[in-house]
């Protein structure tokens, strides 16, 4: 498992480790059971302090992305996928709430927003 660490990004580094985690899980990279490694482990592999990694594996164990057992380890958790995805559209919801905002506060029309949202999803495709 490969995390690499920036730090010419405003984002704690423990933020890093945890959305890169996470990004591997949702690939498929890291799959339902796998192991990750001991929070020592990365951290020395990362150059990172242990508390750093342990804030990272708490947020990835509270979201439901892993699970830890004393005296086993951290492991990929199963039902992580589908979080993630609600946690992902929530944070959707909530630019599309500011765009909207920032519309009907510009008079800038509902078609016209609907239709910028519909080019920029389909340039992703």
């Amino acid at each position: 498992m490969e995390i690499i660490i920036s730090s010419n990004t405003g984002k704690p580094i423990y933020e890093q480790i945890t959305s890169q985690i996470k990004a591997m899980i949702m690939s498929g990279e890291l799959k339902t059971g796998d192991p990750i490694p001991s929070m020592r482990a990365l951290a020395k592999s990362i150059h990172v302090s242990v508390i750093t990694v342990q804030k990272a594996y708490e947020d990835l164990q509270r979201d439901g992305f892993i699970e830890t057992t004393v005296g086993r380890g951290s492991f990929v958790a199963a039902r992580n996928k589908e979080f993630y995805q609600e946690e992902q559209q929530r944070r959707a919801e909530e630019h599309l709430q500011a765009a909207a905002d920032i519309a009907r506060a510009s008079g800038i029309a509902l078609q016209t927003l609907v239709d910028v949202l519909t080019l920029f999803y389909q340039e992703g495709e």
